[in-house]
């Protein structure tokens, strides 16, 4: 060996690909699959590998130009954030190689809503199939593709939600069940079978992990991988935080007024609609500053107080799931900018656009559960967070009003709110404190402010 070899070989660098942090409370994350494998060169934010959270699918890219060494994690494992999970060497040497403790994911926000790659343990194809085609596909969706038999006709068809059109892990997996809920039942093969091996014993029971059965008047279906997750978030929750809950009745006539007079001349102007949500998280946010002992979270015997009001807003995914992007620093935003802030914020989490920074970091939640035509809930505490609230359908009830000339009885827009906290830290006095002062914010709405 020559004494240039040795010298580079003496300067080849080993760098550590960490598991990012996905978010305040995410811990673990599983991975989907590798997009590299070792002997791979990769260069710099080149995706090595999908991961999955409760919240998003994410992209992990290389921190360095290199050649992958060694993966140390399988698919369908679940990894602590912060552990090595692959080898990258590189030719710079030790002092110049960048070390990122936790590289920046490149998110997709896509919500599976059957996991074939986790049930089924598909591996990635090579770059050479599906190769007569302008059109990009992840390796992941041609990993899908190849294991259901999609040709590449098949696959150009099927309409993409992605950038530039391209077709995610989503789209395939939803054409897929449309494609299996219309291929019919066939009959029971009457031949004589082959005795099965364990072998394949085996890989009958792994292919059936995805199958909805079908038997009289019971239909089975298999949970996807993020309502696996939300399942256990919520237990959590319910076996950490002792709940309580409280409840007000606010009379929200000025604003349903308000909004009613604006709303055209709101679009009209911002190219925007002006809904309910924006005025709940101004005084959610509000209220927050009156009493900031409600934005807190618990670390064993201590409370650490968030000085940053970070509002999360629950909003329902076309999947049927829930997902929390979060209004960061709500408090230093008019109403006008708010409405900017949920407005994008809703968009993206509809079209699955939500980046790993739109979720992270929220401080209180705020649940609508009045779009779906329910006056009240008593929703789940988001941990780490120590209170949720809810509020429900604005509806038209006769009601006391007090006037100069005495108290009259009046149609009035009336909507119910609910707050549940947690009882470790925040008893009746401040719990039901804040829920009053978040009503008190919106009875006392100006009417006459425009935006």
């Amino acid at each position: 060996m020559s004494n240039h070899e040795i010298e580079k070989q003496t300067n080849m660098a080993k760098v550590e690909l960490i598991m990012p942090k996905m978010g305040e409370s995410i811990m673990e994350a599983t991975i989907l699959g590798w997009l590299k494998q070792p002997g791979d060169t990769v260069e710099m934010d080149e995706p090595i590998l999908e991961i999955a959270t409760d919240k998003v699918d994410s992209e992990v890219p290389s921190p360095v130009d290199g050649v992958i060494e060694e993966v140390l994690f399988e698919v369908d494992d679940v990894v602590e954030v912060g552990k090595v999970i692959a080898i990258i060497s590189t030719e710079a040497t030790i002092e110049d190689a960048v070390q990122d403790d936790a590289p920046e994911p490149v998110a997709e926000a896509e919500v599976s809503t059957q996991n074939v790659v986790q049930e089924n343990k598909i591996e990635h194809t090579t770059s050479n199939d599906y190769s007569e085609t302008e059109r990009f596909y992840s390796p992941l969706v041609k990993s899908i593709a190849k294991a259901e038999n999609i040709e590449l006709e098949e696959l150009e068809n099927i309409s993409g939600s992605g950038a530039n059109g391209r077709v995610t892990k989503d789209d395939i997996l939803n054409y897929l069940n449309n494609r299996t809920a219309q291929t019919p039942v066939t009959k029971p093969q009457t031949a004589v079978k082959k005795a099965e091996t364990p072998k394949s014993v085996e890989q009958k029971t792994v292919q059936s992990k995805s199958a909805v059965s079908v038997s009289g008047d019971v239909e089975i279906i298999q949970m996807d991988r993020m309502r696996k997750l939300i399942a256990k978030h919520m237990v959590d929750s319910k076996r950490i935080a002792p709940h309580v809950t409280s409840f007000v009745e606010a009379d929200v006539t000025n604003i349903v007024k308000w909004r009613n007079a604006n709303k055209k001349q709101f679009q009209e102007r911002h190219g925007e609609k002006i809904t309910f949500t924006p005025i709940f998280v101004e005084a959610v946010a509000k209220a927050i500053q009156d009493f900031p002992l409600i934005n807190v979270s618990v670390d064993g015997d201590t409370i650490i107080r968030k000085k940053d009001i970070n509002i999360g807003i629950a909003t329902a995914l076309p999947s049927g799931n829930l997902i929390v992007p979060v209004v960061k620093n709500a408090d230093q935003y008019s109403l006008l900018g708010i409405a900017k802030q949920v407005n994008g914020l809703v968009a993206k989490a509809r079209n699955n656009k939500l980046s790993p920074d739109d979720i992270q970091n929220g401080t209180f939640t705020l649940t609508n559960v009045g779009t779906f035509g329910n006056l009240s809930g008593t929703p789940i505490i988001n941990q780490p967070q120590v209170a949720i609230l809810s509020v429900g359908a604005i509806i038209k009830k006769p009601a006391v009003v007090e006037t100069e000339y005495g108290d009259v009885i009046a149609i009035r827009h009336l909507m119910m709110m609910s707050l549940s906290y947690d009882h470790r830290v925040v008893d009746g006095f401040l719990g039901g404190s804040y829920l009053r002062r978040v009503a008190d914010y919106l009875e006392q709405f100006d009417v006459n402010q425009t935006i």
